[in-house]
């Protein structure tokens, strides 16, 4: 199986807003479709929804999306957009590990690890980052494992882990970098005080082409998890996921036929590629 896999941002009816500011940061960038309701927008070439779903979830810190630029121009330049308004999470500076890094948590909640490009490491400009915290700390690992054997396609580059003279639990992961379907994701997990944890603010969509596919994933993300509506379930470590059928697109662009598949997919926990097709 070869699945897209994409982040879905939740907002509270700013999705419109928000996708242009961060298609400003990116070169190559643009928003491909916009309903009112849900926004599909590529960012350098990595596909984003924003989804206009109103004061029920906020975005937080436990999924960030790292980034590298080029040039330390690149990325204060990106810092000045993405900073206004925002909260310095770690303050744009040089530190052991990077010439020029900073984590900041922009005005929509979304957090942005920002960094200079290596070049002893070939990595995507944007990279999806987990952070295991609270229930969840000391987790990254084996989620990383998990999720390797759910998805095809998919290894471990390097998982690096904390030791005694760092300042954290030694054996957590400090780093764990991997990929699922050939999409590449960070992992990490932090003992401090913290005050939030995965929720629906961030999802990960999987388009799946057939029935089956709906199937495999949901039985195995679902496991140990929640179930919820419309194609949404939580797996056990709280991540958030919705696995939809490709054609869902094609079937809401047709206003005629639009009102039925959504009368249909609302009365759904897992979709039902054939009772969308009858809708």
């Amino acid at each position: 199986m070869k699945n897209p896999i994409y982040p879905c941002l939740w907002f509270d009816q700013v999705g419109r807003e928000a996708a242009e500011l961060y298609c400003s940061v990116f070169k190559n960038s643009s928003i491909l479709s916009d309903n009112g309701m849900v926004i599909i927008f590529e960012l350098d070439g990595n596909k984003f929804m924003a989804l206009n779903g109103g004061p029920h979830f906020k975005i937080n810190y436990t999924i960030s999306f790292s980034i590298v630029f080029d040039s330390i121009a690149e990325i204060n330049e990106a810092w000045d957009k993405l900073s206004p308004n925002g909260t310095i999470m770690m303050a744009l500076n040089k530190y052991d590990w990077n010439e020029r890094y900073g984590w900041i948590q922009d005005k929509y909640g979304v957090s942005w690890q920002i960094s200079l490009a290596s070049k002893d490491l070939e990595i995507p400009k944007i990279i999806p980052s987990f952070l295991f915290v609270g229930d969840q700390k000391g987790r990254a690992e084996e989620a990383i494992h998990y999720y390797l054997s759910i998805f095809d396609h998919s290894n471990v580059h390097h998982i690096m882990k904390y030791t005694e003279s760092d300042p954290d639990v030694t054996g957590f992961v400090k780093h764990g970098l991997f990929n699922l379907d050939k999409n590449t994701f960070v992992a990490m997990d932090s003992s401090g005080p913290h005050h939030a944890s995965f929720n629906e603010g961030i999802s990960f969509v999987i388009e799946c082409e057939s029935q089956k596919e709906i199937d495999y994933y949901w039985n195995n993300l679902a496991k140990g998890g929640m179930e919820s509506q419309c194609g949404w379930l939580k797996d056990k470590f709280g991540v958030s996921w919705q696995i939809v059928p490709s054609i869902l697109a094609k079937l809401m662009s047709d206003p005629k036929k639009q009102p039925k598949v959504v009368e249909a997919f609302m009365k759904m926990k897992k979709f039902d590629i054939e009772t969308l097709l009858k809708a």
